[in-house]
């Protein structure tokens, strides 16, 4: 800073010398300077303060930005961290409803297959009836006419057994002829005996099967030659003669007893 002017040392200039006992000091002869110091003081504390201030005001706004970033940073962190979750429930998710969807079309194929095959069978099935319906229908032809020749020849029958009753009792009575069911529909045993003059109790049989049109002789006793048997069955079912056949039959067990 530059010097204060002071007038009172330009006429202390002019003044003659003093003496040594009242001569001034060489101190007391330098100008006075005022530095301002105490002002300087002033101003550098106001300043300091101020950058102190300042200092604490942006340290504490750099805390705060910080502590705030962190926050940030944290917020972002978990809010990722939901993300990742989400993102992992969706993919489970994705996962089963692949796998549901899957499941869903392989029980489609296996529905629509059941669905081929039941068409199948049914289609099957509706052949199947027409052919029972068919074979049904012939059966109920083949019944009406089994009926009609059963009819037929039952009404053969009674007329037969009209003409054959009284030679079956001349039979019965007169000349050892017994008849005997065996337990079965459309099947008798007929029974000769007195067939030996030398043993009367000899007995001879046979089982004759009246079920179908042509009879049949099943079984009998004792043994003869089937040729014969089969000899008197033919002509019964030619002639249907009941008395001309059993008087055969006696003729040829009487043979084969006495034999």
């Amino acid at each position: 800073m530059a010097a204060l002017f002071e007038p009172s040392l330009s006429t202390s200039a002019m003044r003659p010398p003093f003496s040594t006992a009242d001569a001034p000091s060489m101190a007391d002869s330098l100008p006075s300077i005022n530095f301002g110091f105490d002002e300087l003081r002033t101003r550098m504390a106001a300043f300091t303060d101020r950058f102190d201030s300042f200092i604490a005001k942006g340290r504490k706004r750099v805390l705060e930005e910080r502590n705030q970033f962190r926050i940030n940073v944290a917020e972002l962190e978990e809010d990722q961290r939901m993300r990742r979750r989400d993102l992992e429930i969706l993919t489970q998710k994705s996962s089963q409803h692949d796998q549901m969807l899957q499941q869903q079309a392989a029980e489609t194929a296996e529905m629509e297959q059941a669905i081929d095959t039941l068409t199948q069978q049914k289609d099957q099935a509706s052949l199947y009836r027409a052919s029972l319906q068919s074979q049904i229908t012939t059966t109920k032809k083949d019944i009406a006419t089994r009926q009609g020749a059963q009819l037929q020849h039952a009404r053969g029958l009674d007329a037969q057994s009209r003409l054959n009753l009284p030679e079956l009792d001349f039979w019965e009575t007169y000349l050892g002829l017994r008849i005997e069911g065996v337990g079965k529909i459309d099947r008798l045993r007929f029974v000769f005996y007195n067939l030996d003059e030398r043993e009367w109790s000899k007995e001879a049989w046979f089982e004759l099967d009246t079920e179908r049109r042509e009879y049949a002789v099943v079984d009998f006793r004792p043994k003869v030659e089937r040729e014969e048997i089969e000899q008197c069955v033919d002509g019964l079912n030619s002639s249907r003669d009941l008395g001309q056949f059993l008087r055969k039959m006696r003729g040829v067990f009487a043979v084969a007893i006495k034999s």
